[in-house]
């Protein structure tokens, strides 16, 4: 009886467990072999054609403000994401461009910037934001690599009010950027 029990208990455990984590934890990939990156974005978002600089952009069908999206803007050759400045620097000058996007109508602070390097020898700066715009506050995230003559900046954005609910995948999606 006891044993059956254990078993019982150890196949919920295992569904439960694989229920949290299956599938990329509700993430599907996407894949730009011409710009050379990829990305995981959230089950159930969509790509979507927005003019401008954002080379690709997804967003969440039900909360059309949640979005990733990936811009690539070119550097001078031979540049490295170190030669643009720490990943504080990197970030504050992002929070700038922000400004400037919202014609000056917000407040973007920098939470924080931290540097990753992988064991292929890539640098990612990996940063947080908080935005207060006249359509609300927004929590962002971003990942910025340099790659090839141009910096590539991967964005996941939501509303203030969703961020606790969002946060862990929104994180897990920025954590699943990669450029070759």
């Amino acid at each position: 009886m006891f044993k059956r029990l254990a078993t019982v208990l150890i196949l919920v455990f295992a569904v439960a467990l694989q229920s949290c984590v299956g599938g990329g934890g509700g993430l599907l990939s996407y894949t730009d072999p011409y710009d050379g990156y990829d990305f995981m974005y959230p089950t159930g978002w969509v790509e979507v054609t927005v003019p401008g600089a954002a080379d690709v952009v997804f967003h969440d069908i039900i909360h059309e403000t949640e979005n990733v999206s990936v811009v690539v803007s070119e550097v001078p050759n031979n540049t490295k994401l170190e030669d643009l400045g720490s990943p504080t620097d990197v970030g504050y000058k992002l929070s700038k461009s922000f400004n400037a996007i919202a014609e000056n109508d917000s407040n973007v602070e920098l939470v924080s910037a931290q540097r990753i390097d992988t064991p292929d020898d890539k640098t990612y700066y990996i940063l947080e934001y908080v935005a207060d715009l006249p359509a609300g506050t927004r929590h962002n995230l971003a990942s910025a690599i340099v790659r090839r003559g141009k910096l590539y900046t991967f964005n996941a954005s939501t509303n203030e009010d969703r961020w606790d609910k969002m946060k862990d995948i929104l994180k897990q999606s920025v954590a699943s950027f990669k450029v070759s």
